[in-house]
């Protein structure tokens, strides 16, 4: 087995779980538009969306039935639903430490690399003020296959112009995980979705975390 690179010279983000602690309004957000078509959101159906990209959840929601246009629109509303919980409370949704710690390595290249639709990454980077750390924005429409598949993180390092070795990847569900590592990356989870992160290097509660600080530290590349 050949042996992982011992530097790290970008660092990529998944948004929801990562950036921001948002699965609870998910959650919420798909129970309230669900009950506009009469159908009651189960919690298997929250674990399932975990992830996912919107015209995946919408069709395993609603079936495969739906026109491509439907499925779309469903998806719209829904995620137009979201923002409008989210608005007012963006500040307490960012995952603790993340400000801090985005300031104190904005020398390495970052990258957003998430499922969720553009409107959305656009959001969460421009009304919490988190745009000027990253030089790449990746969603889940820029690519032909989402998470598990490796493409968004590939895309992401290509447009960073790093290697996928020398690529760290923050991810707290198991789709992201699987799509990082096959992308050849190493993994950070962060628990906010799933304690148990098969695959990742660490496992963390926050970025206040003294472990991935120790780690990060050790692997970067000296100057």
């Amino acid at each position: 087995m050949t042996a992982r690179p011992s530097t790290v010279d970008a660092l990529i983000f998944d948004m929801d779980g990562v950036l921001v602690d948002s699965n609870p309004l998910h959650r919420l957000a798909w129970e309230q538009f669900n009950r506009r078509f009469g159908l009651v959101t189960t919690e298997a159906m929250h674990q399932r969306m975990y992830g996912k990209r919107n015209d995946e959840i919408v069709r395993d929601f609603f079936g495969d039935s739906l026109a491509p246009g439907e499925v779309a629109a469903r998806g719209r509303d829904k995620e137009t639903l979201y923002r409008e919980l989210a608005a007012p409370r963006l500040e307490e949704m960012l995952v603790p430490g993340l400000r801090e710690f985005l300031i104190r390595y904005q020398y390495l290249p970052k990258a957003v690399a998430s499922n969720a639709e553009a409107d959305n990454v656009n959001f969460i980077l421009d009304h919490a003020g988190l745009r000027e750390f990253f030089h790449v924005a990746v969603d889940g429409h820029q690519v032909e296959r989402p998470k598990p598949y490796p493409d968004i993180y590939l895309r992401a390092a290509d447009l960073l112009g790093i290697p996928p070795t020398r690529c760290v990847v923050f991810e707290d569900s198991h789709s992201g995980t699987a799509a990082a590592l096959a992308a050849g990356m190493r993994v950070i989870g962060i628990t906010t979705t799933h304690v148990n992160l098969p695959g990742s290097f660490i496992t963390v509660d926050n970025f206040w975390s003294r472990e991935l600080a120790s780690w990060l530290e050790a692997q970067i590349r000296p100057a």
